[in-house]
């Protein structure tokens, strides 16, 4: 990959901000300066407590002043939690507004515009990787804020009272963000590698999934246990680099802020004992003084802390981002039509396809030349990859076309004709997917319970099938069809289809990976709809449906 290509594919920070920030910038600055406000509540109770303490120690008997500084503490410590509870309340609000923009614009444009990523990487970004911008939004932002005014407040009051304190603090405060930065850079890079991983095991698990019958069948099953061993081997490799490069970090990070810590103890400690007569203006430290700088100094380096950590989290939002952009540059191919409902296509059923290419995401796919009529049955046979699936979406109006055309009921399928056309026809996918929802209710709602729902089920072979669930048509079935069996599945989307009109039906593969019991039953199914009039279009490998549709034409590589 060429230098300018490379930097091009990643986010910069400008445009990051633009897409992630700025949409719930003025949120995440009412955040932060509740945050900061929070933050210079802690000046003043460490105040409190060392007068306490100091007022204690010159006088034990009185206790009137102990128990104020104790109340007056206690009510800044309730102000300073309040404070910081809406900070947050605001801040994950903000998130999860980004997040779902986000979500749904993926959602929405995969769609009508699919890209050629694949469901699991997809789905990895969507459900997995979005929520990684949770940290970012919530903690790097407001850790900026809080590192611009804290620290510096703090370094000032530190000064006031003791000049070696204050000298101490300013140079180990600084010490953070450049070894943040060094190690950063290290970070974003492990993070991209990791993110990277997710998506491509993911992407493995539904391609070994989607085969696992065949797997099984050529006994490749040890083999591809040992190949989704070695990748989640290297996934396991890949967090445990972005966790050692966290560690790593945080323990440089708190070695500086320990030794801070522990130079302002030491000098607070021997200035009291009389042991160093220097390093405060004018004069000795007194009790209050120390004990002031002793709370103050964890205090100057805890906003750098949350910096360095929030550093972290901008990484793996960067990467996100990145990811995002990719996307968003993907080459696509769009839905033909605006995909609502839609008065069905007038005139007599009548299909032709002739000299059309379908235009694929970053490619583009020939397909054969058909006609089919009302009533008529229509294989397309052809090696697996050759393009039957792309076909029948492609007849469907789920992808545009490059060149040819393709004619429906008398008139070129476009985007003023899609819709109507796909009220003309019913689809039943090669892969099952149940929708949480009862089993009545994804057949078609508006077939309601009654007689033309129960014919539907005859008529598919899938009575029997609905009366050996636990509840019957109110069963919920997992998203594979979790209960029954792949030919129970199977007619059951067929009954769907019959239940959602039309002249035509689409079908991929509806025998595949079925024994030939089941596979004959769903055959007659099939021709038992045709005989009602519906036209058949098939997908298929299986030569005994191929040769019970009649008419067949094959593709080739």
């Amino acid at each position: 990959m060429r230098q300018d290509d490379s930097d091009q594919s990643r986010p910069s920070m400008q445009r990051a901000r633009a897409r992630i920030i700025a949409p719930v910038a003025g949120v995440l600055n009412r955040a932060g300066a509740l945050s900061v406000l929070a933050g210079l509540l802690w000046p003043v109770q460490a105040g409190v407590l060392a007068g306490a303490i100091a007022a204690w120690v010159a006088d034990p008997g009185d206790l009137r002043p102990t128990l104020l500084a104790a109340l007056l503490f206690l009510a800044l410590a309730l102000l300073r939690a309040g404070l910081e509870h809406r900070a947050g309340a605001l801040l994950f609000a903000a998130a999860d507004r980004v997040i779902a923009a986000e979500r749904a614009a993926i959602l929405g444009r995969e769609a009508r515009q699919r890209a050629g990523m694949g469901s699991a990487a997809l789905a990895a970004l969507t459900v997995q990787k979005l929520a990684l911008l949770q940290p970012w939004i919530t903690r790097y932002q407001v850790a900026m804020l809080r590192v611009a005014v804290l620290p510096p407040v703090l370094l000032v009051l530190a000064f006031w009272h003791s000049w070696v304190v204050g000298l101490t603090l300013l140079v180990a405060g600084p010490l953070i963000p450049v070894f943040m930065a060094l190690v950063g850079m290290a970070a974003e890079e492990a993070s991209r590698r990791q993110l990277g991983e997710i998506a491509s095991i993911n992407d493995m698990l539904m391609e070994r999934l989607a085969a696992l019958t065949d797997i099984r069948l050529l006994g490749a099953s040890d083999h591809a246990t040992a190949d989704f061993a070695a990748r989640a081997e290297a996934l396991r490799l890949r967090s445990m680099g972005v966790l050692r490069i966290a560690f790593l970090s945080s323990t440089v990070l708190e070695l500086f802020a320990a030794l801070g810590v522990a130079l302002v103890a030491v000098f607070v400690g021997f200035t009291l004992l009389g042991e160093i007569g220097f390093g405060s203006w004018g004069g000795r430290l007194s009790l209050g003084q120390g004990i002031f700088l002793l709370l103050l100094a964890p205090e100057f380096f805890q906003p750098l802390r949350d910096m360095a950590a929030a550093w972290h989290d901008r990484a793996a939002g960067l990467t996100v981002v990145e990811e995002l952009e990719a996307l968003d540059r993907a080459a696509r191919s769009e839905l033909v039509g605006q995909g609502g409902r839609a008065p069905a296509l007038p005139g007599p059923l009548r299909l032709e396809v002739r000299g059309a290419v379908a235009q694929l995401p970053g490619r583009v796919l020939a397909l054969p030349d058909l006609a089919l009529g009302p009533g008529a049955r229509l294989a397309i046979t052809g090696p697996s990859g050759v393009g039957k699936s792309t076909t029948l979406a492609a007849i469907a109006g789920l992808l545009p076309l490059a060149g040819g055309r393709i004619e429906v009921c008398g008139r070129t399928l476009d985007g003023a004709t899609a819709d109507g056309w796909r009220a003309r026809i019913a689809w039943m996918p090669q892969r099952v997917h149940f929708p949480d929802m009862a089993l009545a209710d994804w057949l078609g709602a508006s077939a309601g319970r009654g007689e033309e729902l129960r014919a539907a089920l005859a008529q598919a072979g899938a009575a029997a099938v609905v009366e050996g669930l636990p509840e019957g048509l109110e069963t919920r079935l997992g998203a594979s069809g979790s209960g029954v069996s792949g030919g129970e599945a199977r007619r059951l989307m067929l009954a769907r289809a019959i239940l959602a009109g039309g002249d035509l039906l689409l079908a991929d593969e509806p025998t595949a990976d079925l024994d030939t019991e089941t596979a004959e039953r769903v055959i007659a199914a099939l021709l038992r709809l045709n005989a009602g009039g519906r036209a058949l279009l098939v997908a298929t490998h299986d030569p005994r449906l191929a040769r019970a549709m009649g008419q067949v034409v094959e593709m080739t590589a």
